[in-house]
Order: structure tokens, then C-alpha cells, then sequence
């Protein structure tokens, strides 16, 4: 499984050489350099974390971060700035940065700092009450969600049932007819029409491409596997 990292910088050199660290690591990374495009690319979901400047053309970091949040994007957000005053620490804080690393930097503490970052992202334990990934987000208590795009909606019980044995078998392929015994009973065909639809409904809300989907995946002739993250 491939981590997508979206880097926003404006200098093309940095910008540029920390792709190119992020993917001799193992990462995905992806490169904008303004404000604006920042926020778009964030918008399409499917990232895993955000690397993010202040000082941008167009609308700044704290902006990007701002908008990011008040969306109910939940995507960990690094910010990397060359502004080391204490006032602008705090703010990026108080928009829910998740951290603030001040430039100039050491790469291998960035590199840890993102580890550590993704590693608190992944999945959910079992009895959580919250599932958060690719600016998804879903309550398990009150069937509530949110997603990417800034929808809200209520999923069934069968959707809230699915989502959290997936969840916390992440990564994992649950066979068809363990999904169709938990769902519905010990004595329900594997076949059933009722978890189809379950699935086809969870990918139209969560996935920006549910014919190409990249968290909720069909293991053909076994069974689905959740992840939380884009596949490789």
C-alpha cells in the first residue's frame, strides 16, 4: 500500500527535492506550488498527508488549512515554514495542524515526523468509535458521515456494521461469506444482493472514483479488503 503525500511549496527546488526523498522512501508524492491549487488537489481526497507552506501565491497555508477543516477534512497536515515566530506556531495549531516543522530542517527528522504522523492516521482500533481516512469520516455511535467532499449523510446499519469489521481487519481480505454471516446471520448465502448494494453504496459516498475504488476493494473470487490509504 502506497501513502500519498501532497506536497505544497512554492520554491520548485525544495519542492522538487522533497518529492524525490518522500519517493525513494516508499511514498506516493504529488507536488503544487500556490495556495489555490493546494486547496483543489485537497479537495479530490485520496491523500494520506499534507505537507504545508504558509507563504504561497494566491491564498496562504493557513487559508488552505482553514478551509481544509472547516470541511471536516481530517487529512494529518505537516506544516514546513521558514516563519518561526511562536504566534504563527500557535495559530497553525489552532487551525488543527497535526504538526510544525521550521525551516531550514533536517530531512530525517522530517521523515520521522511523517512516520510517526501516518502511523497515528491508519486505521481505527477495534471498539473505536470514529473511522477518519482520505478526509472521510464516519461515526460508528450515531451512523453519521462525512465525506471527502463535504456531504453529510447517514449510513445503515448494514453500512455501519460492514465499515467496522473492515476497519479493524485493515488491510486484511475478509472472505465474502465471513462479510455475509456477520452482516446477516449464520445462515445467509455468500451471495447476497443485500451486501452488494451495501458496498456499491459505501463506494458512491467514500471513494472519488467508485469504479476504480482505492479503500473499499473487491478481492475477486475471496472477498473485500479495506485500507486507508491508495494502492500501489
Amino acid at each position: 500500500m502506497t501513502r500519498w503525500i501532497l506536497v505544497v511549496e512554492d520554491e520548485p527546488a525544495l519542492g522538487e527535492m522533497l518529492c524525490d526523498n518522500l519517493q525513494t522512501g516508499g511514498y506516493g508524492a504529488e507536488l503544487v506550488r500556490s495556495g489555490t491549487a493546494a486547496r483543489d488537489r485537497i479537495a479530490k481526497g485520496g491523500l494520506d498527508l499534507v505537507i504545508l507552506d504558509i507563504m504561497l501565491p494566491g491564498i496562504s497555508g493557513f487559508e488552505v488549512l482553514e478551509h481544509m477543516r472547516s470541511q471536516g477534512d481530517d487529512t494529518p497536515v505537516l506544516i514546513l515554514s521558514a516563519r518561526i515566530d511562536d504566534a504563527d506556531r500557535i495559530r497553525g495549531l489552532e487551525l488543527k495542524a497535526d504538526d510544525y516543522l521550521t525551516k531550514p530542517f533536517n530531512l530525517k527528522e522530517l521523515l520521522l515526523r511523517i512516520e510517526a504522523l501516518l502511523r497515528r492516521k491508519t486505521a481505527i482500533p477495534s471498539g473505536s468509535d470514529l473511522l477518519e481516512f482520505s478526509g472521510n469520516r464516519i461515526d460508528f455511535r450515531s451512523h453519521a458521515a462525512t465525506t471527502y467532499d463535504g456531504r453529510q449523510t447517514n449510513l445503515t446499519p448494514t453500512e455501519i456494521k460492514l465499515m467496522r469489521l473492515l476497519s479493524t481487519r485493515h488491510g486484511e481480505v475478509v472472505p465474502r461469506q465471513e462479510l455475509a454471516q456477520h452482516l446477516f446471520g449464520p445462515n445467509t448465502p455468500s451471495t447476497t444482493r443485500t451486501l452488494d448494494n451495501a458496498v456499491l453504496n459505501l463506494r458512491r459516498l467514500f471513494e472519488c472514483d467508485s469504479k476504480q475504488p482505492k479503500h473499499i476493494l473487491t478481492v475477486r473470487g475471496v472477498g473485500l479488503r479495506f485500507t486507508s490509504g491508495d494502492e500501489s
